[in-house]
């Protein structure tokens, strides 16, 4: 576990664990308990990864989480400490808005989606989420829309004129 630290320190790595879930299997001798770990990383630059661990424990759940989250990094595109325009994430039915936000009004936002915000870099947003609040659903819907985000020159590019 340390030299997983010295990792993350050595990329400026922060990991957060958003949600606990425990199941339980009844068996003969009672119950026998299950753990999943919804973690988040990320950078606080611009890159940022979702994980979701599963065990018999809860540090090794929180710890797989952890190193699918790293695999599956992301980069984002901001526009100084925020987005650069409105956008729209949807995963399941939830349904998440973020809007750019003025210099110092910081992160408004629910647990869920603050956590993957704030890892991501995002220092002044605003968001709404409509539909089923589960942190899952949510924190996969705010993933969805900041992949989805866009700047001035990429979508000139694409689109191949020069937008006024």
């Amino acid at each position: 576990m340390s030299r997983e630290r010295e990792l993350n320190e050595e990329h400026g790595l922060e990991d957060r664990v958003v949600k606990i879930y425990r199941t339980a299997k009844v068996v003969k001798g009672g119950r026998r308990f299950g753990f999943a770990a919804l973690v988040v990383v990320g950078d606080r630059k611009g890159t940022v990864g979702l994980g979701y661990g599963k065990a018999n424990e809860v540090p090794p759940s929180v710890e797989k989480g952890i190193k699918e989250a790293k695999k599956h990094m992301n980069q984002v595109q901001l526009l100084g400490r925020t987005i650069p325009h409105h956008v729209v994430g949807r995963h399941g039915a939830s349904k998440v808005v973020l809007v750019p936000a003025a210099p110092g009004t910081g992160v408004i936002a629910g647990n869920s989606a603050r956590a993957v915000l704030e890892l991501a870099g995002v220092g002044d947003v605003l968001t709404k989420c409509y539909g089923s609040t589960s942190p899952k659903n949510v924190v996969k819907a705010v993933m969805n829309a900041l992949l989805s985000l866009r700047t001035r020159e990429q979508i000139e590019a694409l689109r191949g004129v020069k937008l006024s």
